[in-house]
C-alpha cells in the first residue's frame, strides 16, 4: 500500500474512482512469487529474459547492463487487472462515457487495485443497472472465461468437461450451462468441486478419484466429451493428457489456465484427430495497441466478439441471472488491509478462498497529482524529469544525481511510477501533472524523456516557462513542430540540448582528433544493425513514435555532423523492397548525405541482419587516415602504415549530462549548437522526403 500522485488523462483515455476489485489469485500470485524469487530463482523463471541480459552485455558492456537489469528490479508494479467504479471523468473519442457512469474496467496496468485507475476507452463497460459493483468487478475473469468459452464453439446438448474449478472454471461452468450444455468438473479441491456442483448443478470428480474415467465415460455414454476447457493452471502437462484421454474423436480441447503445453501425439491426440485452441485473455483485441491503445475498435460485423464486447456480454449474462458470482466472494477487505488480503493468497495465512474483493471508500476530500517525497536542498541547478522511463532511470537520472545538481520533481503519467522513482532517485517531489513542473519557479532546468510525440509540445511550454531544457530524441517529429520550436526559441534564448549521445563517446572524441586541421573532406561510413522492431511497437506508430528515420537514425546524423564539423546540404536516400507484410521497408535502408565542405557521410541502417554481428560499426576515412569503431567499445587507428588498437565503454550518456550541466553552470554554449540540433532533426525528415520523391532533397533551415 503506498499514496501515490493520481494518474493523468490523455485522449482516449477515462478515469475511474473505484468501488471495488478483484484479486485474480492465481495470476498475481504467481506474479508476486516471482518478484520475491533471488536472482537465480527469476532466472529459472524467465529464461527468455535471461538471454536478453546476455545479449545487451555482448553490445553495452557489463556496467551498463547491470544498471538497466537493476532499474527494471527496483520498479515497482501495480497489480490486479479487473475492477468496478464510476467514471469521473472521459476522454473517449466517441463520448460513450459520462461523469457518473457506473463502470467496469479492464487491463493489466490500467484497471489495478487503487482508489483512481485510467483505463483505455475500448477496456471499459458500462454496468447494468441491476448489476452490484462487486459483482462487476469480477468482468475481465468473466471476459477470460467467455473468451475460453466462444473458443470452443459450444452447441445445445453437448456434453463439456472443465478441468480446473476455481474463479474462471467456476464461471465457465455456469456459461456453459446457460449454453444448453451438459457440464462435468474435474479438480484437486473437494471445496472447489463442491462450490461447482451448488451453483453450476455441475457432475464434478476429484482428479484422484479412482472412478474419474469412469465417471467421464457414464456420463458421455461412452463417447468421451464434445470438448474440454482447462481453466487449472499447473507446472506439468497432466491437464492436457488427461483432455486427450476424456475427449471423443474429433473432439477439441481449449486451454484458458497456464499449463506445461507438452501434447503427446500418442495414442490419442493423433488416433483421434483432436483440435486443439488456445484461448487469448479477453477476446479480438488482445495484445494490439490499436485496439488497446489506440481506441481502434474492429468492425462490428467482421470481428462479432471483442474484449470490449465480451465484457459487455458477460455482465449481461449476470443481469439476467444466467451467471452468478455473488457464491464465489468468500472475503471482502477494505483497500487499506489489501495486505491480508495478500497473505490469504500467498498462504502466509492459509484460509479457503476463491474470489477476494477489495473495497474503495467514498473519498470527499480532492485528490492530488502532486506529493512530497523528501524536503533536500535546493542547488544551483534544480531539475524536474517529465518522463522517467527504463532509459531516464539508466542513463538520465542517476548521471545527473552523480552531477551534483538537485532532483526537485519527477512526473509520469502513472502514480505509482513518479513516486516510485522520487524515492529511488532522491526527488523531493513526485506528480503525474507536467504542470508542476513548468509552474514551479525554483526548477531552473528540465530534462523531457517522455514519448516522441510530445517532445516537441513540452520543449515549446518549458522555453515559455523560462527552463533551461535538456529533451531525449528526436527534438521533433513533424517540420511544423520543429518550425514551431524554431519560432519559440527566438523569442526565449534558452539553452537547449538533445540527446544525441554518441558524439560524447570518448572512442569518438579520440577519432575525431585524428583528423583535427586534415583540411580536406571525410567519408563516414555508419552501419547500424539495428534489429528488428514489430509494425505494433510505439517507436514505429507514426503519431506516437514516428518510425525509426526520425526517432533513432537522427543519432547518426548527428555524429556525422560531429566528426566532419560541417553541416548536411543535400540528402538521398533509397530502402528495401519486399512483399513481406511484417517489415516495415524502410527500416532497412541505405542514406547518402553531402556536407558543406565535400565530405560524405553513408548510412547503412537494417533491422533484417542477426543479433549476433556488433551493432554500431564506423569508418571513417580522410588524408591518408582510417578509423574503425566498433559498438563505442573498442576500434583502431590507421595511418603512416600503423595500426592502434583503442578500447573504450560507453555511448556517452555520462559525457552528455556532465557538458550539458557544465554549460549551464559556466554560462557556456551547449555542447550541441541548437542550429545543429535542427539540422539533424530537419535531415531525417528529408531522408522521408526522398524515399516518397524517390529524389534527393536539399537540407536548408534558418536557425
Amino acid at each position: 500500500m503506498d499514496d501515490v500522485p493520481l494518474p493523468s488523462i490523455s485522449p482516449g483515455m477515462v478515469l475511474v474512482e473505484n468501488k471495488f476489485s478483484l484479486i485474480s489469485s492465481g495470476t498475481e500470485r504467481s506474479t508476486v512469487q516471482v518478484a520475491k524469487a533471488n536472482l537465480l530463482g527469476k532466472a529459472r523463471q524467465r529464461p527468455d529474459l535471461v538471454a536478453q541480459v546476455l545479449a545487451n552485455i555482448r553490445r553495452e558492456g557489463l556496467a551498463a547492463t547491470f544498471n538497466k537489469v537493476k532499474t527494471k528490479l527496483d520498479s515497482l508494479k501495480a497489480m490486479g487487472y479487473s475492477t468496478a467504479g464510476t467514471v469521473l471523468t472521459s476522454l473517449d473519442k466517441q463520448g460513450h462515457f459520462q461523469p457518473g457512469d457506473r463502470v467496469a474496467c479492464a487491463g493489466q496496468g490500467y484497471a489495478s487495485h487503487a482508489e483512481l485507475v485510467t483505463v483505455p476507452e475500448n477496456l471499459v463497460v458500462k454496468i447494468p443497472d441491476n448489476v452490484s459493483f462487486e459483482e462487476a468487478a469480477f468482468t475481465t475473469l468473466g471476459a477470460i472465461s467467455l473468451q475460453g468459452v466462444r473458443q470452443a464453439e459450444p452447441r445445445l446438448g453437448e456434453k463439456f468437461c472443465v478441468i480446473g474449478l476455481g474463479l474462471l472454471g467456476q464461471i465457465t461452468v455456469q456459461l456453459l450451462k446457460a449454453n444448453g450444455c451438459d457440464v462435468f468438473g474435474i479438480d484437486l479441491s473437494d471445496r472447489l468441486i463442491g462450490l461447482a456442483k451448488e451453483i453450476g448443478g455441475t457432475k464434478s470428480v476429484h482428479r484422484n478419484d479412482p472412478n474419474l474415467m469412469g465417471a467421464c465415460e457414464n456420463f458421455t455414454n461412452g463417447y468421451g466429451f464434445d470438448s474440454v476447457i482447462i481453466t487449472a493452471a499447473a507446472p506439468t502437462n497432466d491437464p492436457i493428457v488427461l483432455s486427450t484421454e476424456i475427449c471423443r474423436k474429433k473432439g477439441s480441447i481449449v486451454v484458458v489456465g497456464a499449463v506445461k503445453m507438452d501434447v503427446p501425439r500418442d495414442p490419442h491426440f493423433y488416433r483421434k484427430e483432436l483440435d486443439l485452441r488456445i484461448s487469448c485473455s479477453y477476446g479480438p483485441g488482445r495484445y494490439d495497441t490499436d485496439y488497446e491503445e489506440g481506441g481502434v475498435d474492429y468492425p462490428f460485423a467482421y470481428v462479432r466478439w471483442t474484449e470490449q464486447r465480451n465484457m459487455q456480454a458477460f455482465l449481461e449474462m449476470v443481469s439476467k441471472g444466467l451467471v452468478n458470482v455473488k457464491p464465489l466472494v468468500t472475503h471482502t477487505f477494505d483497500i487499506d488491509q489489501a495486505e491480508q488480503a495478500y497473505e490469504i493468497v500467498l498462504g502466509k495465512n492459509p484460509e479457503p478462498h476463491i474470489g477476494i474483493l477489495l473495497k474503495y471508500a467514498e473519498h470527499k476530500e480532492k485528490f492530488s497529482s502532486f506529493k512530497q517525497v523528501a524536503n533536500l536542498p535546493i542547488k544551483q541547478l534544480n531539475v524536474g524529469f517529465i518522463g522517467a522511463g527504463s532509459f531516464a532511470q539508466s542513463y538520465l537520472i542517476p548521471n545527473v544525481k552523480a552531477f551534483g545538481a538537485s532532483l526537485d520533481t519527477v512526473v509520469t503519467s502513472k502514480g505509482i511510477t513518479s513516486k516510485n522513482v522520487a524515492e529511488k532517485f532522491g526527488f523531493n517531489f513526485c506528480s503525474s501533472d507536467v504542470g508542476y513542473v513548468l509552474g514551479k519557479t525554483n526548477i531552473n532546468t528540465v530534462f523531457i524523456a517522455t514519448p516522441h510525440s510530445s517532445h516537441a509540445e513540452q520543449v515549446i511550454q518549458s522555453l515559455k516557462a523560462n527552463k533551461n531544457i535538456f529533451v531525449e530524441k528526436p527534438l521533433a517529429i513533424s517540420e511544423a513542430e520543429l518550425d514551431s520550436i524554431i519560432e519559440v526559441k527566438a523569442m526565449h534564448d534558452l539553452p537547449l540540448m538533445v540527446g544525441f549521445n554518441r558524439r560524447f563517446a570518448p572512442i569518438c572524441v579520440a577519432a575525431k582528433k585524428v583528423f583535427e586541421n586534415i583540411g580536406e573532406p571525410l567519408v563516414v561510413n555508419i552501419r547500424v544493425n539495428a534489429g528488428f522492431i514489430p509494425k505494433d511497437h510505439w517507436t514505429q506508430i507514426p503519431e506516437i513514435g514516428a518510425g525509426r528515420i526520425v526517432g533513432e537514425m537522427c543519432h547518426f546524423i548527428d555524429l556525422m555532423q560531429y566528426f566532419t564539423n560541417e553541416e548536411p546540404v543535400k540528402v538521398y536516400a533509397d530502402c528495401i523492397q519486399s512483399k513481406n507484410e511484417k517489415l516495415k521497408l524502410d527500416d532497412n535502408i541505405s542514406v547518402v548525405i553531402k556536407f558543406n565542405n565535400g565530405s560524405l557521410g553513408n548510412l547503412v541502417y537494417v533491422a533484417n541482419g542477426d543479433r549476433s554481428l556488433p551493432k554500431e560499426h564506423i569508418e571513417i576515412f580522410s588524408g591518408g587516415k582510417s578509423v574503425v569503431i566498433n559498438d563505442f567499445q573498442n576500434g583502431s587507428f590507421h595511418y603512416n602504415n600503423r595500426a592502434k588498437r583503442i578500447s573504450s565503454e560507453g555511448k556517452g550518456h555520462r559525457q552528455e549530462v556532465k557538458s550539458f550541466l557544465t554549460s549551464l553552470i559556466e554560462g557556456k554554449e551547449t555542447p550541441i549548437t541548437f542550429r545543429s540540433i535542427c539540422l539533424t532533426t530537419l535531415t531525417t525528415f528529408k531522408i522521408v522526403d526522398s524515399l516518397k520523391t524517390g529524389l534527393p532533397q536539399k537540407v536548408h533551415i534558418n536557425a
